[in-house]
């Protein structure tokens, strides 16, 4: 039976005396007077063998995920050999198994922090402990510039034993460099953060987690991405991830240079496996879900959602993917369907910003701004630097006319993501609601600096230099966005399209005005807008006919429009006068 005492003294049981004889034999537990050490019995020593093969249990342990049982063998192991490697092999099964401060108790005290290895395990259990001060310090004094470059002086007093290693794994000063980067985005430094984000990527590629931080978090602006790109120094069997990290970060670039690169991407992940990886990696999940971020950026929202939509059935989990295939149903107004995404994410993920996210989307597709706002903020609450949330909160505000919330919201994106061209973007339209076009004009073209190739930009600042009169400057503007649009132009740009009629009749260029008037009527949304500009336009030109008949389509669609019931007046008035004087 288990000793239930719990440390309190033991009652011997009351029992009647012994006989003599078996009192004089002597206890066997007990050593004999005069008796040596040496001669008692001794634990067996493990051969090399017991113990290679206890280090594979060890190590097969950790895999199926028997954590007490990997702690409890490689004790023995580091006990018997007190081998670097038998120590940090208890101090990862300690760590694996969350029991953080053990681990770093052993670590401490295996006097060998000089390995980098040890001394990355006893961060990561600081990084655990969320001790980010005493993380750092762990890591040692080290500096680094604006470009990712590490400056301290390597002065040989680091070790490495596992150099047989290197050669097949992630560079350690690399995930080094990656877990600074995190604690000073922990404790809100984000320039030092994305500092060293950047030299993890710098001292080893394959550490995706670097560049995702940098592209997730929009810490840097497209030229900075750019430029790191060039930078890397990839392997010769790496040309496929360097083709990977170019489609992850050109999201604004024309189709056909996108398309090029990923055609790229196919080619080249065939280095890995020439016989059928390249077919793999042409419908990998990760490299779909690129291509779908690129049709969101490139507002081809129902290509992007199709897309994801048969990724989703493969992969119902993949976050990354969700978070597109949301923006995509909100842009397209699938209630329903995000509907039942958020009860699904707020079910599976109740602690994500991404759930509490999709919530607020469905509340802002079907107009009920106080409610999205409020899961949105959720969403911030969850995670301050989930950047959707934010830019969200700011649209929900901007919708139910609430400037001051608003430019709140969009100036702590701004602050938070300086990488994302959208909080500018939407401060300047903002402006351009209060009509300060001076100071809106100053918002675009800084996200035109952070961002040169979203088309969208280009249109507002047309729409201010109309506003501002300066209408050859406009039609630049404007003929500059369709340039940087897609190959095929749909529904997202027939702004644009009547903006630049609006412009070019400005400037009494009345046949081009006419064109792209046109151009904007063949897409299903008809707006008022385009049947009033064709109709002004045709009255400019005393063709009354064809201008009567443009004021009555254009009050077919808002029968109680003042301008073209006045304009109709005048028109029909004008044509009567016209026809009188004919005859």
């Amino acid at each position: 039976m288990r000793d239930t005492n719990f440390g309190f003294p033991r009652v011997p049981p009351t029992s009647s005396p012994a006989p003599a004889e078996a009192a004089a034999e002597p206890s066997p537990k007990r050593r004999r007077v005069g008796e040596s050490a040496e001669e008692l019995p001794q634990p067996p020593d493990m051969g090399e063998e017991a113990l290679e093969r206890l280090r594979g249990v060890v190590r097969d342990s950790l895999g199926k995920h028997l954590y007490s049982s990997a702690i409890f063998l490689a004790d023995k192991v580091a006990a018997a050999t007190g081998d670097p490697a038998d120590m940090y092999m208890l101090a990862q099964a300690l760590f694996l198994g969350r029991h953080f401060r053990r681990a770093l108790h052993l670590l401490n005290n295996s006097r060998l922090l000089r390995d980098l290895r040890f001394r990355f395990l006893a961060a990561k259990c600081l990084e655990e402990l969320k001790e980010w001060h005493q993380c750092l310090l762990m890591l040692g004094d080290a500096k680094v510039d604006e470009h990712g470059k590490v400056l301290d002086e390597d002065d040989g007093s680091d070790i490495y034993f596992d150099k047989d290693a290197e050669d097949h794994e992630i560079n350690i000063k690399a995930a080094i460099c990656f877990l600074r980067g995190k604690a000073y985005e922990a404790l809100d430094n984000r320039d030092l953060a994305r500092q060293w984000y950047k030299a993890a990527i710098k001292a080893d590629p394959l550490c995706y987690e670097a560049l995702e931080c940098l592209v997730d978090n929009y810490m840097l602006t497209c030229e900075e991405e750019s430029e790191l790109l060039s930078s890397l120094q990839f392997g010769k069997k790496d040309g496929w991830l360097s083709a990977f990290y170019s489609c992850l970060i050109r999201k604004h670039e024309k189709e056909y240079v996108v398309e090029a690169k990923f055609k790229e991407l196919e080619r080249e992940s065939c280095s890995i496996s020439p016989s059928s990886s390249g077919e793999t990696l042409k419908n990998n999940i990760d490299v779909l879900a690129c291509k779908a971020e690129y049709y969101h950026q490139s507002d081809e929202y129902q290509k992007c959602w199709q897309l994801t939509s048969s990724l989703l059935e493969r992969d119902p989990f993949h976050l990354k993917c969700t978070l597109v295939h949301l923006a995509a149903a909100t842009e397209l107004g699938h209630s329903n369907d995000l509907y039942l995404l958020a009860c699904n994410l707020v079910k599976d993920y109740p602690q994500k910003a991404l759930s509490w996210f999709a919530v607020g989307c469905y509340y802002y597709c079907i107009k009920k701004y106080d409610q999205a706002r409020r899961y949105f903020g959720k969403a911030t609450g969850l995670d301050g630097t989930f950047p959707p949330a934010w830019i969200g909160t700011g649209i929900a505000y901007a919708a139910q006319e609430e400037g001051d919330q608003a430019m709140a919201a969009f100036r702590t994106a701004a602050r938070l993501f300086p990488g994302c061209h959208l909080p500018t973007l939407y401060m300047g339209m903002q402006y351009v609601r209060m009509h300060n076009f001076k100071l809106a004009e100053q918002f675009f073209t800084q996200a035109k600096s952070i961002c040169p190739s979203d088309p969208l930009i280009y249109n507002e600042l047309g729409v201010v230099a109309y506003n501002m009169k300066e209408y050859q400057k406009a039609v630049q503007l404007f003929e500059l966005t369709l340039d940087h649009t897609s190959s095929s132009l749909n529904e997202m740009w027939e702004p644009t399209l009547v903006n630049l009629g609006h412009a070019l009749r400005k400037l009494k260029q009345y046949q081009k005005a006419l064109s792209y008037y046109e151009k904007a009527l063949t897409f299903p949304t008809k707006s008022l807008s385009a049947f009033a500009g064709l109709a002004f336009t045709y009255h400019l030109m005393d063709n009354f006919e064809a201008a009567i008949n443009y004021y009555h389509k254009a009050l077919w669609l808002k029968p109680d429009d003042q301008f073209c019931t006045d304009m109709l007046t005048y028109a029909l008035e004008s044509s009567c006068h016209s026809t009188a004087g004919r005859r």
